[in-house]
């Protein structure tokens, strides 16, 4: 259930006027129908931020950056969704509703507060043990990995006991209810009913907001005869993993300062990059990068410098992070390290001062997988370099400009040794080929999107009940493959729900690269194409793709003189006759 009535934060946006609250950062000018002004969120000398009053969005065509007045707080104060509302509120004067929840709201906020209250008494208690004679080992430990007693007390790290239940005695003499410490996963429930210490004889590690606050825990084998080497809290009410960056709430001042961040593997990689002021250095809680925690780290930066492990997961785990955050805006670039170093053994080896190279001298994403696929090819055979051209037409496609997709076409057929010709137009093929299987998160720039595609976002934004009806016209077949697929099968998703102010919603409820995409085509002055028009356009480009794949099936049997047998090709003629006849009345009503 949504914190906030949908009707309240609707009547919030009609209130907050967006320009008034983005002039109290940007200056801002009239131009026409809109506002002009330096971009906040990027280093210009000619204004490209725009401010459309009547719409209620921005949009900045240099870096690409768009939203409502929420997501403008959001990204310019460093808050939360909620809390941008609630700062909106106050200043306009418009009461927050109390929701028909309430009481169960109460009830959830004061669970959380105490389990907050739990993880800040665990971590007291660890550092205590720590600095106890129990805790010699683990000192010993620290101390050969070259962490220093300052990085210590900044991480917050501890120990945990062999004892069974040190720390649950702890927090249930600080007046917390065994239910809730179970609930929070500092201790655990045997088959047998017992209930003990989840952590013992570990190296204790806090996992923390971005505010600051404990909300879990990473614990590290001493001696490896205690379980798995590492163990970490499980989610709870106030901890997800996928949303969650281990060191971010160190590393956020840094990365305002330089604009970038490193994205590492572990817990200690961090740690070393931070102790030794090497660059702001964050890591995924989790086995692999999510969509959520890209999201949480681009309020921050939109610049990442992958630092993995350099064997062939941590080299796999590099290639698919930085698909993610390309997709999501990063700009990526790789750093690596040579084999069997990482970034907490390199600067212990080497120093700050050589990893700082490493970081400035990093490959950008694409050249990385370049490399990386060409290491994996024999590519003095014809087979070697064919699976080669494969694999990387596929990265091509992907790529969202065709003069990008070029200067990587000649990268590739450099490597290849292949004519540059061939390989452009080969590439050029898997661009468009691309379309019929790109992920929902996998948006191009607005310069790639069919005009189609720009018609019918232009017009939910400025005409919504004629875009609305437009969609109506669509199936699920027809948006497959759409550069803009996922935007509008979210409008359908929200005409059906019932939601009144459709862009508002649209906006908040996208990925950060597709709202921006939504701005980015709304903000143009003129509406590319009526949106029935547009539709019918969509609906005829998926029946000619349709036709096309019927037309090679026929050829083949055909060719492969197989005759009718079981009376495919009879149906598949039959089929071709009905697509040309859709296609004909499709183009009559446009």
């Amino acid at each position: 259930m949504s914190l906030f009535p949908q009707s309240f934060l609707d009547d919030l946006r009609l209130q907050a006027d967006i320009v008034q609250v983005i002039q109290d950062y940007v200056p801002l000018k009239r131009s026409g129908a809109t506002y002009k002004g330096l971009c906040p969120f990027h280093g210009e000398k000619t204004p490209s931020f725009h401010v459309n009053r009547e719409k209620g969005f921005f949009h900045c065509f240099g870096c690409g950056v768009g939203g409502d007045v929420f997501k403008f707080l959001e990204l310019h104060e460093k808050l939360a969704f909620p809390e941008a509302v609630r700062q909106l509120a106050q200043r306009f004067g418009v009461p927050i509703p109390e929701s028909a929840d309430r009481r169960d709201a109460d009830a959830s906020s004061t669970e959380r507060e105490a389990l907050l209250k739990a993880h800040e008494v665990a971590e007291a208690y660890f550092r205590e043990q720590l600095a106890s004679p129990a805790g010699a080992v683990a000192r010993r430990q620290l101390q050969q990995r070259g962490v220093t007693e300052a990085t210590i007390q900044a991480l917050g790290l501890g120990y945990a006991p062999v004892a069974r239940d040190g720390l649950k005695a702890r927090l249930l003499a600080q007046g917390l209810a065994l239910p809730l410490i179970v609930r929070s996963g500092l201790v655990a429930t045997r088959e047998n009913g017992d209930t003990v210490d989840r952590f013992r004889h570990r190296l204790m590690i806090p996992i923390c907001r971005d505010s600051g606050s404990v909300v879990a825990f990473g614990g590290r084998t001493i001696d490896g005869e205690h379980g798995p080497k590492y163990l970490n809290s499980p989610e709870t009410p106030i901890y997800s993993k996928s949303r969650t960056l281990y060191g971010l709430h160190l590393a956020k001042p840094a990365i305002r300062k330089v604009g970038f961040v490193v994205l590492v593997e572990g817990y200690f990689d961090c740690a070393q990059v931070y102790q030794g002021q090497a660059a702001p250095a964050v890591a995924a809680c989790g086995t692999a990068l999510t969509v959520q925690q890209a999201q949480l780290l681009r309020r921050f930066t939109n610049r990442v410098v992958l630092s993995y492990d350099p064997d062939a997961a941590g080299q796999g785990a590099a290639a698919r992070s930085s698909e993610l955050l390309v997709s999501e805006g990063f700009e990526v670039n790789v750093a690596l390290l040579e084999p069997g170093e990482d970034p907490d053994t390199f600067i212990r080896t080497r120093g700050a001062a050589e990893y700082q190279a490493r970081l400035r001298h990093s490959t950008p994403y694409l050249e990385f997988l370049l490399d990386r696929a060409a290491s994996a090819h024999d590519l003095t055979s014809d087979e070697g370099r064919r699976q080669f051209l494969g694999e990387m037409l596929a990265v091509a496609a992907r790529i969202p400009d065709a003069a990008g997709r070029d200067r990587f076409g000649d990268r590739l057929a450099h490597q290849a040794r292949i004519t540059e010709d061939v390989v452009r137009a080969e590439i050029r093929k898997a661009a468009v080929a691309r379309q019929t299987s790109v992920t929902t998160r996998a948006i191009a720039a607005p310069g790639e999107l069919r005009q189609a595609e720009k018609g019918l976002i232009w017009a939910l934004v400025h005409d919504t009940p004629a875009a609305l009806s437009a969609l109506g016209l669509l199936d699920e077949a027809d948006m497959d493959g759409l550069a803009a697929g996922d935007v509008f099968q979210v409008a359908q998703a929200l005409h059906r729900e019932g939601t009144v102010d459709v862009p508002a919603a649209l906006l908040r409820r996208l990925s950060t690269r597709s709202a921006e995409l939504v701005a980015a085509v709304a903000a143009e002055s003129q509406p590319p194409a009526p949106p029935t028009d547009c539709a019918h356009a969509v609906k005829r480009r998926r029946c000619e793709q349709e036709r096309a794949a019927i037309q090679q099936e026929i050829d083949r049997l055909q060719q492969s003189g197989a005759g009718d047998a079981g009376g495919a090709l009879t149906t598949l003629l039959q089929r071709k006759t009905d697509l040309l006849h859709q296609i004909e009345q499709l183009m009559f009503e446009a």
